[in-house]
């Protein structure tokens, strides 16, 4: 088993593309995040790169975690198939990532609409790394 360094890097610049299209102001969902968390663009700009750096620091994560899961799962099942690796995605995105953004969401009382945006965020940031990975891996 090896893990590709090149499907890591390509992984964080896809993830860090999705982010951006996500949440920016201009994109899909920025306006509607931040009416429904309170996050104004004043107090993103006091907030400063601190946000930006979790960003970076949690994608590369997710690009080492994911590259590092596909790896073992083609090793495992002695495939090297990009619809493998996609469905990687989707089992973390669905155990992980859901499943705790749900739980902590209600809990805190979260607008369901919220979680739905920041749920979808995550398997298409989930599906699009294991994607590049599972192509270049």
């Amino acid at each position: 088993m090896s893990i590709s360094w090149l499907a890591v890097v390509a992984a964080i610049v896809i993830g860090l593309a999705v982010a951006w299209a996500w949440y920016a102001d201009w994109a899909f969902f920025g306006t509607a995040w931040r009416k429904l968390t309170g996050v104004t663009m004043q107090d993103s700009a006091r907030a400063g790169k601190a946000p930006l750096v979790v960003l970076v620091a949690s994608i590369v994560a997710t690009a080492v975690a994911l590259t590092a899961a596909c790896a073992i799962v083609s090793t495992a099942f002695g495939v090297d198939s990009v619809w493998l690796d996609l469905g990687v995605g989707v089992v973390a995105w669905l155990g992980f990532s859901l499943s705790t953004l749900a739980q902590h969401n209600g809990f805190e009382l979260k607008p369901v609409r919220l979680t739905m945006i920041n749920s979808a965020y995550q398997l298409v940031l989930f599906a699009a790394m294991t994607l590049v990975i599972g192509l270049l891996q």
